[in-house]
């Protein structure tokens, strides 16, 4: 089923008052299209002006009226045009009349849209709302927006308003303010529409909403309390972790004249056989094999389906206990809403009673969730009552799902008792430090919350989509400098490290900054000190170059090196080039065993070193160029001496899991068919 079209209407204030937050306006708005060009190429976006010093829409020459409201673009598909048009809006001079700018909207709309009734209608109102309205020719404002507002939804429109209040000049007459909000008001509540106040313009990237996505349930059915009592639900996901935009492989082999060309890469597998490398395998010719050891165990589709653990679909209560015992840091993946059964009176009561009960006696249900039928895998998670303020809403609970006992990971740390007195800090350390904490919170006790996560943008997202609107322009562009705005989300405010200068030069005195000693050069690894000639201990001959003698200590030798960061990279590269070379001249396996002392030193080097990606891809490379190579066998005697790729336990840089690790080198032996 295809989506339905978004037509928006973006009304702008580009008044006096809003030519501070302008820039901020530009840049959201621009980010917003650039967004829907990419995910929703075919809605429709079209900018109205107020506030300008010209006048250029139909009613003005239809009926009149309407001064200083602009049509800077009509509707239209999304594209290059309206967004450059809107990097650089035009700045007004005349105070903006935002019910003209709604009336304008509508009537564009309606014109385009009433008779193909197509796609969803919105109007987005940005403005500070600090101009007066002028009074209509007949009736009160309150009626006049009241009878605008029906209309909006008898033609299937509508209407957010997102009101900018930063800092208020001297200027600012707070009677027109109140007088607009309550005009705004009766907009949200005839319309049921979004009605937001902003403090910050940096606030206006996460108001200003991209795409509104359609709530999907995740599961339908009965929350089982017990066998004897159940009550209906509807589960919704309530976050969800925005991802990059697919980035799909682009052909340009397709002809520069063919209109109908997709440009897309289609990619086919083949499968051959390890004996003739000319013999290409069918499907049924071919079975999956599952590591067990160094063997590989064929298991068939039939006998897989046979053991598969198959649950039945459903959501249990295990039991309750106090929410003191599941800790916050245990949450995992997405959060879950748990709502009555629209329509149900029973399932509404039944958990409102249940939510109200939990949330008196501070207790918390553990629940075994299967969400579909055959689904592979059982979640646990723990369910939280949330309690509704309005009358309107219901009762609900939050889902979190917890780990299993084996997902959890219990860090130890030595405790500070263990230390000597004077490493332990004092009484004004420990104050200091307390002092800082609370200064730099950005949720402080009786104030706003600074950077509302509703409001605040990923700013990893935003810079990807900005740098991808100049590469759609120029291929060669070089990435930019971070955004102002970026850098008001990513570094910390200047305005609140002055405030609290004082107390961060007071945690600077408490504590003494010291050099670090260097040290001194550690001993080599696993290798027993030498009777003859100890490598580390014998400064007086520093080696150069790994020989073919001793490769493995000259690798040590030229890695624990530290007069320059260049030895490491030359050790690494020198390694692997005689490893290369005593397996390629090896006779009937003569070298191996030297080959394979020589890759468990690389190995070890490279966890020391922070290298995991240089002994990951060389091992792979050099399995590759065996098979290549007829020289299975050294793959086949690496798998018997248990060598694995560096997995993320063992170094932290590492992209190879744990199961990827132990069973690449058993994957990478030939398969007889």
């Amino acid at each position: 089923m295809l989506r339905k079209q978004d037509a928006l209407l973006l009304l702008l204030d580009v008044g006096p008052s809003m030519h501070s937050v302008l820039p901020e306006i530009e840049k959201a708005c621009s980010l917003l299209v650039q967004k829907k060009m990419i995910y929703s190429k075919n809605d429709e976006v079209g900018i109205v002006l107020f506030g300008a010093e010209d006048t250029d829409n139909e009613l003005t020459t239809e009926v009149g009226g309407y001064q200083h409201v602009v049509v800077l673009k009509k509707i239209k598909v999304v594209d290059g045009d309206i967004l450059e048009a809107l990097q650089q809006l035009p700045r007004g001079t005349t105070d903006g009349d935002f019910l003209d700018a709604v009336i304008v909207g509508m009537d564009m709309l309606i014109k385009k849209f009433d008779q193909t009734n197509k796609g969803k209608k919105r109007l987005c109102l940005i403005t500070n709302a600090q101009c007066p309205i002028k009074e209509p020719y007949e009736g009160t404002k309150e009626e006049q927006v009241t009878i605008i507002a029906k209309q909006l939804t008898a033609h299937g429109m509508k209407m957010e308003s997102i009101i900018f209040r930063g800092k208020l000049g001297q200027d600012a007459n707070r009677e027109i303010m109140d007088e607009n909000d309550h005009l705004l008001n009766i907009f949200s509540k005839e319309t049921s529409t979004r009605l937001l106040y902003l403090e910050n313009p940096i606030s206006l990237f996460g108001a200003l909403r991209t795409r509104n996505i359609t709530l999907v349930t995740t599961f339908r059915g009965d929350l089982e309390i017990s066998p004897k009592l159940s009550i209906k639900v509807m589960v919704y996901k309530k976050t969800a972790e925005e991802k990059f935009p697919t980035l799909k492989k682009y052909s340009d082999k397709a002809p520069s004249n063919d209109q109908y060309a997709t440009h897309e890469l289609k990619i086919d597998y083949e499968y051959k056989s390890s004996e003739d490398r000319d013999k290409v395998l069918s499907p049924d010719q071919r079975i999956k094999g599952y590591p067990y050891g160094p063997q590989i165990v064929p298991i068939s589709r039939s006998e897989w389906d046979a053991v598969k653990f198959q649950p039945e679909k459903g959501v249990k209560v295990l039991g309750f206990t106090d929410s003191s015992n599941v800790f916050r840091h245990h949450y995992m993946k997405d959060v879950y809403v748990f709502l009555p059964q629209p329509g149900n009176t029973g399932a509404m009561l039944a958990l409102s009673a249940l939510a109200r009960a939990m949330k008196e006696m501070d207790k918390v249900a553990i629940l075994r969730c299967v969400w579909r039928k055959g689904q592979s895998n059982v979640s646990i998670g723990v369910l939280t009552p949330n309690l509704s303020d309005k009358e309107n809403i219901p009762d609900s609970f939050y889902l979190n799902v917890i780990p299993f006992a084996e997902d959890v990971r219990e860090f130890q740390f030595p405790s500070f008792s263990n230390f000597p007195a004077s490493w332990k800090p004092n009484g004004q350390q420990l104050e200091a430090a307390a002092n800082l904490i609370k200064t730099l919170d950005l949720a402080p006790h009786g104030q706003a919350e600074v950077l509302l996560p509703d409001f605040t943008t990923n700013p990893v997202l935003e810079r990807f989509y900005r740098f991808l609107e100049l590469k759609s322009k120029d291929p060669d562009v070089a990435v930019p400098p971070i955004d102002d705005t970026l850098k008001k989300i990513t570094e910390p405010d200047a305005d609140l490290l002055l405030q609290n200068k004082s107390v961060i030069d007071s945690f600077c005195r408490s504590f003494e900054l010291k050099g670090q000693p260097l040290k001194k050069s550690r001993r080599l690894w696993g290798e027993k000190r030498s009777s003859t000639n100890d490598v580390i201990e014998n400064a007086s001959v520093k080696v150069e170059k790994i020989g073919d003698l001793t490769p493995a200590q000259d690798f040590e030798a030229l890695i624990s090196r530290r007069d320059s960061p260049d030895w490491v990279v030359k050790a690494i590269k020198e390694m692997k080039n005689r490893i290369f070379d005593l397996v390629e001249d090896s006779h009937e396996g003569d070298n191996y065993p030297k080959a394979f002392e020589c890759l468990v030193v690389l190995r070890k080097g490279c966890i020391l070193e922070q290298e995991p990606k240089q002994f990951n891809d060389f091992l792979k490379h050099i399995c590759n160029f065996c098979r290549e190579n007829r020289l299975h066998t050294f793959c086949q005697y690496l798998a018997s001496k248990d060598l694995t790729l560096i997995s993320k336990t063992e170094a932290v840089d590492s992209d190879v899991s744990d199961e990827e690790a132990r069973s690449f080198l058993v994957e990478s032996e030939p398969k007889v068919e």
